[in-house]
């Protein structure tokens, strides 16, 4: 169609191309190569800077409460949280072990923090140092000084090794072919150093009927014997020292066990009686026994 002046294309749709000509024309147009230009620059920068995968983790966090916890990759995040807790949680534990055993000032409190087939290193100096802290009496039921000072200065000792079991530790001399050369058990010292507090006379407790003294005859017997016996039947005469009231009696126990014998201190302070008991050697009790009853006859 010709109109005067001018002619007049029926351009038809974008795509609706009258020829090769005309469908490159249209193809290469203003608006056309900005959106390919836009395209080409959308993919270029999702590859240089991953803006896409940003966009949309952004995304995911934003509304990751509001999605229900299912699937297997919730249940594998879920688990992989967990094992980092509990493996967070052995590393405090032992970190907190190590601390304490490496600050602890006497052998109750190694035992303590041991448990069961658990087991620690002790050197030589902090080994010295728990056993300084002990009273004589209980350094030597744990080991003769001689041997420990020998033990302490002979290259033979290359480590000393503690493991834990029920009531206490054992306590090992190793040397550099990790053979044992001394060994000893801690239960044994804790057992013999225990200590019961009872309120009433002596008579209330069992086991002690017929074999009660009174504190001078007692200690009369007790003088006679070797000096060197007498730690072994009174090993916690500082503890008795702080006891309140005056000693009256003391009772012996007519059986023994696990090698040793209980020994009950009877003090009276303001008309009352308590007796606080303590563990003697079985051996060093039975010396006595036999002069308090040389005495009495």
């Amino acid at each position: 169609m010709i109109q005067r002046g001018r002619p007049v294309y029926n351009m038809g749709n974008w795509y609706d191309a009258q020829g090769p000509l005309a469908w490159i024309q249209r193809s290469l147009s203003l608006l056309n190569l900005g959106i390919l230009l836009l395209t080409v620059t959308l993919v270029v920068a999702e590859f240089r800077f991953d803006w896409c995968e940003s966009l949309v983790g952004r995304y995911l966090m934003t509304t990751n409460t509001n999605r229900p916890e299912i699937g297997a990759i919730w249940e594998t995040g879920h688990h992989t949280i967990s094992a980092r807790q509990s493996i967070d949680g052995i590393i405090i534990e032992k970190e907190n072990k190590k601390q304490h055993l490496r600050t602890a000032r006497s052998f109750s409190e190694l035992a303590q923090a041991l448990s069961a087939g658990q087991w620690v290193n002790l050197d030589k100096a902090q080994f010295k140092a728990l056993y300084l802290s002990l009273t004589l009496a209980r350094q030597r039921d744990l080991i003769q000084p001689a041997r420990l000072l020998w033990l302490l200065n002979t290259d033979q000792t290359s480590r000393i090794f503690c493991e834990g079991r029920s009531g206490g530790v054992l306590v090992y001399f190793i040397d550099s072919q990790n053979r044992v050369i001394h060994q000893f058990d801690l239960d044994t010292h804790h057992q013999f150093n225990k200590r019961e507090d009872v309120s009433g006379p002596l008579e209330t407790l069992d086991g002690f009927a017929g074999n009660i003294y009174g504190a001078d005859q007692f200690f009369d017997a007790v003088f006679r014997l070797p000096p060197e016996m007498i730690p072994d039947l009174i090993p916690n005469g500082e503890e008795l020292l702080s006891e309140q009231g005056r000693l009256e009696r003391v009772g012996i126990a007519n059986a023994a066990e696990d090698g040793v014998i209980r020994l009950g201190f009877e003090f009276v302070r303001l008309g009352e009686r308590r007796v606080v008991t303590a563990r003697a050697r079985e051996w060093a009790v039975w010396q006595l026994s036999l002069t308090l009853k040389g005495a009495d006859h």
